[in-house]
C-alpha cells in the first residue's frame, strides 16, 4: 500500500513540542505533506527539519511567521517544484510538490481569506491561477503516464455536510457560494477526485479542523477543509481514509487532525 498523510500543524515549532515527532515515529505513511508550518529551515532544530528516515522539502514564506509547506518522503523525489509559476504565490510558501515513481504529490495551503479584506482578495487571486494550473499539471501528468495527487488544507468546506454549523456561516469565507463552487470546478473542470469523500459518501464529516474556541472539539463542532485531491486513476486505488483525530482535546498537537489515506499499489 502507499499511504499518505496531510495535515496543517498551526506553527511546527509548537506542533513538535506537543506531540508531532511520535505521530511521525509512528506513522506508516510513505509520504507526509504539512501546511502551515510558519518557519524557516533554520529556524527548526535538526530532529525537525530532517527527521531520521524521510527526505524532506521545505517552502516557507517570504513573509517570516505566516504559511509554509513541507513534503516528507521515505523515497527520495527525481524532481522538486515550488510555487506554480505565478511571482505573487511562488515565495509565499503555500505549495510544493514533488515526483515520485508513476506520482507527483503536493502540499497546499490555500489562503484562509477573510470577507472584505485583503486576505480574501488574495484568496480569490490565488484561486484563479490554481485552477488552470492544476488542469495544466494533471495533463502533464497524463502525458508522463503519472498520477497526481493535490493534499492540504483547501480552506474551503465544499458541501454543507462538510461542516457542522453550515447555516451560520454561509456568509463567512470558507463556505462562501463562489468558494464552494470554484472547488467543484477543481472536481469537474479539473478533473479530480475528491477521495475521502468518494470512500465515505455521507455526512457529517469526518470533520478535520476545530476552533480551539469553546467546545468546538468536544461537540465535533468543525469544518472538513482538508483533503486529498487525486487525478481518478489513483483515486480508484483508495482503499481507507481516516481522520486521526486525537483522543481528547489535551492530546491535540494541532487545531487539525492527518487526514490518511492508503492507496493499493
Amino acid at each position: 500500500m502507499l499511504t499518505v498523510s496531510t495535515v496543517n500543524v498551526n506553527g511546527l515549532r509548537a506542533a513538535a513540542k506537543k506531540g508531532f515527532l511520535p505521530w511521525l515515529a509512528a506513522t506508516k505513511a510513505q509520504v507526509v505533506c504539512l501546511q502551515e508550518v510558519r518557519a524557516e529551515p533554520g529556524q527548526l532544530s535538526d530532529k525537525v527539519r530532517e527527521p531520521a528516515g524521510w527526505h524532506v522539502v521545505h517552502a516557507h514564506s517570504e513573509l517570516k511567521g505566516r504559511a509554509g509547506v513541507s513534503l516528507l518522503t521515505r523515497e527520495q523525489p527525481s524532481a522538486v517544484r515550488i510555487g506554480f509559476g505565478v511571482a505573487e504565490f511562488d515565495n509565499s510558501g503555500r505549495y510544493a510538490e514533488v515526483d515520485l515513481p508513476g506520482l507527483t504529490v503536493a502540499s497546499l495551503y490555500l489562503p484562509s481569506g477573510d470577507v472584505g479584506t485583503e486576505r480574501q482578495d488574495e484568496k480569490e487571486r490565488f484561486m484563479a491561477a490554481f485552477l488552470p494550473y492544476l488542469i495544466e499539471r494533471r495533463e502533464k501528468a497524463a502525458t508522463e503516464g503519472r498520477e497526481v495527487l493535490v493534499c492540504g488544507d483547501w480552506n474551503i468546506a465544499h458541501r454543507e455536510i462538510d461542516l457542522k454549523n453550515w447555516k451560520s456561516n454561509q456568509k463567512e469565507s470558507g463556505f462562501l457560494p463562489e468558494e464552494r463552487a470554484w472547488l467543484g470546478r477543481v472536481l469537474d473542470e479539473g478533473g479530480y477526485v475528491d477521495v475521502h469523500r468518494g470512500l465515505q459518501p455521507e455526512g457529517p464529516g469526518p470533520y478535520t479542523w476545530w476552533s480551539y474556541r469553546g467546545k468546538a472539539y468536544d461537540n465535533d463542532s468543525g469544518w472538513r477543509i482538508d483533503y486529498h485531491m487525486a487525478t481518478p486513476g489513483l483515486a480508484e486505488r483508495a482503499r481507507t481514509a481516516v481522520v486521526e483525530r486525537a483522543a481528547t482535546y489535551a492530546e491535540r498537537w494541532s487545531d487539525h487532525s492527518p487526514v490518511t489515506v492508503e492507496y493499493a499499489a
